[in-house]
């Protein structure tokens, strides 16, 4: 199994460190990304780290993924509660998938309880706030190496 993960962003977190900080923290995307790579270095996996307000550009990407990755790490952002479309694609990936919110999404408004992506990802990260993504990535890291294991 492939030892690349795409880490997907959605809408708005390319604002991360501007946008609501009190909820958000003050980390931008661009320090998510370093310390991803930093731990994905350790960990021997190859991210792919992408962001986008286009929905079709995160779809594309799955698609993407599809031919080459172990694994995805996926924020989807506002695209959790509205997108089929992204709940369509991860189906589509064979490879683990693990959906990461910077917030604890179910303290928050009622709209944010609902997730099309956890009907497909195999787990959740919310509220951890950006050390999320380096958890998703252990825990693909975990799930490729008991798959080698295993085989």
């Amino acid at each position: 199994m492939s030892r690349l993960v795409y880490v997907l962003n959605g809408p708005n977190l390319n604002l991360l460190g501007k946008r609501q900080p009190h909820i958000y923290g003050h980390e931008t995307l661009t320090d998510v990304e370093r310390d991803c790579r930093a731990l994905a270095a350790e960990l021997g996996l190859e991210i792919r780290f992408h962001q986008s307000n286009r929905e079709y550009e995160l779809i594309d990407w799955i698609h993407e993924a599809r031919e080459t990755a172990g694994g995805i790490v996926i924020n989807p952002g506002a695209f959790t509660h509205t997108s089929v479309a992204i709940l369509d694609a991860l189906n589509a990936f064979d490879g683990t998938v693990i959906e990461v919110h910077i917030s604890n999404v179910h303290k928050r408004e009622e709209f944010r309880h609902h997730s099309f992506v956890s009907k497909r990802a195999d787990g959740v990260m919310a509220g951890f706030g950006t050390q999320g993504y380096q958890l998703a990535l252990r825990r693909v890291a975990r799930l490729l190496d008991d798959s080698k294991a295993s085989s």
